[in-house]
């Protein structure tokens, strides 16, 4: 008696019938999750998962640890704002989160997780700190491409004149 296979089946022996399972990466390998647990990380699958798909974990996160991950990028994240009124706003608002959720009951036996609560003039003198040494390399960077652009120039006006040899024979 001949045994029915569905159309999943079908295609899948086909494909093997034709070699296309053959030659696979990883082929011939153990998975990672089969590994050794106490060497291995159980969780390798999600965290690549995540790096693979580019996927933003921030909303995963309890909020304590979101604003710890928040101040972790001080001051490179405030490198955007212009204005040091601007900075003080952003840096007030970050304390103004911590503390209400400080505020927050805690739950389970453990001792909650806080953020600390940024020094805002700290955090406005690394801020000018910075923004002072990127408007250097950004000055050093212009000067060394208008040094660049001013060496192409002068090639391409004497490639323009053409050489001594055609002016003095009369050519072009």
């Amino acid at each position: 008696m001949e045994r029915w296979e569905s159309p999943v089946e079908k295609a899948i022996r086909e494909a093997q019938e034709r070699g296309e399972f053959d030659n696979l990466p990883g082929a011939g390998k153990p998975l990672r999750s089969l590994g050794n647990p106490e060497v291995e990380d159980p969780d390798w699958w999600v965290k690549s998962l995540v790096e693979r798909e580019n996927l933003d974990m921030s909303g995963a996160m309890s909020p304590a640890m979101a604003l710890r991950k928040e101040s972790a990028g001080f001051p490179e994240s405030l490198l955007d704002l212009r204005t040091e009124e601007s900075v003080r706003a952003v840096l007030a608002d970050y304390n103004h989160r911590v503390r209400e959720d400080r505020l927050r009951p805690g739950v389970g036996p453990r001792s909650p997780v806080w953020a600390r609560i940024v020094d805002v003039d700290e955090m406005v003198d690394r801020w000018r700190e910075l923004r002072e040494s990127r408007r250097q390399e950004s000055l050093r960077a212009a000067a060394e491409a208008a040094a660049v652009t001013a060496a192409d120039a002068s090639r391409a006006a004497r490639r323009a004149r053409g050489s001594w040899v055609r002016r003095l024979l009369g050519r072009s």
